[in-house]
């Protein structure tokens, strides 16, 4: 594998999640980070602002390589993991493509390809598994500060493995062999939210409207979280909303429309087994997967909503 032969020559690397990393970029990039520093690399990871990264996600192992943004320097090799596109980067795009050699290692369906190397598996459930076939290529040992924060990409991903493919199976238990404590991180990063959070909850669900005659009958359930009832809460608590939602069974398609700033929207799509997200996300400019796809957006909330909707 080249990308294994370039980490494996180089003496540096950055390596760049995504904007509101999710646990996805984050531990795969912490994963892939741990692994390079054991065999003498110096390792700098960093996201783009402004979006802080969610405190579940610092008690990940390996959280001391994060710098902040405006530290991380153009390097060697620069890794971008779990990107569908170099604007994903966010105001880091530019120190990325300033690097030496770029690589892209990803799972989105939408990704084109934006490096020098790309490793680019849409049928990978998530980035963390396409971290952990680069690190066998560099015969990097499978430690249990690696493993854990490759599984926090696997879990959330497949959500607790509702959706996972068969590989991800033998992925995980890879991963618990290697002494992951599968029950502790998946308590804290995916069933743990602060109290404020079931009032916030409770008032979206308020929001929430159900037409059946969207998407060609396959239905569309959509609610919505202001700036007001984002504030106390961080981006991942409020990303949360949308795996509520998406239960309604007379909806194949869910939507939460998340205000980040007043004007400024953050939009979550998922669907369940008929409708590809892909091309809805891409004509709004975002994209993303089949059945979870997101983009943003700008204006009230009637705007927004409206917009989506002629887009279905």
């Amino acid at each position: 594998m080249e990308i294994a032969d370039v980490l494996r020559e180089t003496s540096a690397v950055a390596i760049f999640s995504h904007i509101r990393p999710d646990a996805d970029t984050i531990g795969s990039a912490l994963a892939l980070g741990l692994a390079l520093r054991s065999r003498g690399v110096q390792v700098a990871v960093s996201f783009p602002g402004p979006e802080a990264l969610p405190d579940t996600l610092r008690e990940l192992p390996g959280s001391e390589l994060i710098v902040d943004d405006a530290d991380l320097a153009p390097a060697p090799v620069a890794v971008a993991v779990d990107a569908a596109t170099v604007e994903r980067l966010g105001g880091l795009a530019s120190v990325f493509s300033a690097s030496e050699r770029t690589v892209c290692i990803d799972h989105h369906v939408s990704n084109s390809g934006f490096a020098d190397l790309d490793l680019i598996d849409a049928t990978a459930d998530c980035t963390a598994v396409l971290v952990l076939d680069v690190l066998d290529a560099l015969g990097a040992e499978l430690t249990k500060e690696v493993a854990t924060c490759l599984y926090a990409g696997l879990v959330t991903d497949t959500g607790s493995f509702k959706w996972a493919r068969p590989a991800s199976f033998l992925v995980a238990g890879r991963l618990t062999a290697a002494g992951v404590d599968s029950a502790h991180w998946s308590r804290v990063l995916m069933d743990s939210h602060p109290f404020g959070w079931f009032a916030m909850v409770s008032a979206v669900l308020a929001t929430a409207r159900l037409d059946e005659t969207a998407c060609g009958g396959a239905g569309l359930v959509y609610a919505v979280v202001d700036a007001e009832q984002m504030a106390p809460m961080s981006w991942e608590d409020g990303e949360s909303v949308v795996d509520i939602v998406r239960t309604a069974r007379e909806a194949d398609v869910t939507a939460v429309f998340k205000e980040a700033t007043p004007g400024r929207w953050n939009v979550s799509l998922r669907s369940t087994a008929q409708v590809d997200l892909v091309p809805i996300a891409g004509s709004l400019g975002g994209g993303g997967h089949t059945r979870a796809a997101g983009y943003s957006d700008r204006g009230t909330a009637d705007e927004v909503v409206a917009r989506l909707r002629a887009a279905l």
